[in-house]
């Protein structure tokens, strides 16, 4: 099956709507016991007791939903190749069980690179928001077979 998406489709400012997702608390706890055990992220009377309110989150959680936005919407059509890697991540809000959250992607620079011209190198912004409070961004670079 040939690939929907290649490097000349990721034009820059071109905006992905990767769809809607709703936090699941059983998942949001599995994955805060699992990896990022602090008493806010796992303990019910410590999220209300934190600056959060309530339970909250775990950053690394929210970056997976967004991840799997992307592989869903994205990933799963592309000549994907990678990521060599990012240089921003943030949590500017809090994300709780129950919210729904939008997914998006933004590419922000794409060009070729020199020594490999059937590679794409792709800079990308993934966001997450819940109504209009940004919630995860990340910038990152995807790299991408041409198809040319």
């Amino acid at each position: 099956m040939t690939p929907e998406l290649a490097f000349e489709d990721l034009t820059v400012g071109r905006v992905f709507d990767l769809g809607t997702t709703v936090v699941d608390r059983d998942e949001m706890l599995a994955f805060a016991r699992r990896f990022d055990p602090q008493p806010f992220h796992v303990d019910e009377e410590a999220g209300k007791a934190s600056i959060f309110g309530a339970l909250a989150a775990s950053g690394w959680f929210t970056a997976s939903l967004w991840m799997r936005a992307y592989a869903d919407g994205v990933l799963a059509r592309a000549t994907s190749l990678g990521s060599p890697g990012g240089d921003e991540i943030a949590w500017p809000a809090p994300v709780f069980a129950d919210d729904e959250l939008a997914a998006s992607m933004e590419v922000l620079e794409a060009r070729r690179s020199r020594s490999r011209p059937g590679l794409g190198l792709v800079r990308l912004r993934g966001r997450l928001h819940r109504a209009d409070v940004e919630v995860y961004r990340a910038s990152f670079t995807g790299m991408f077979g041409a198809r040319g």
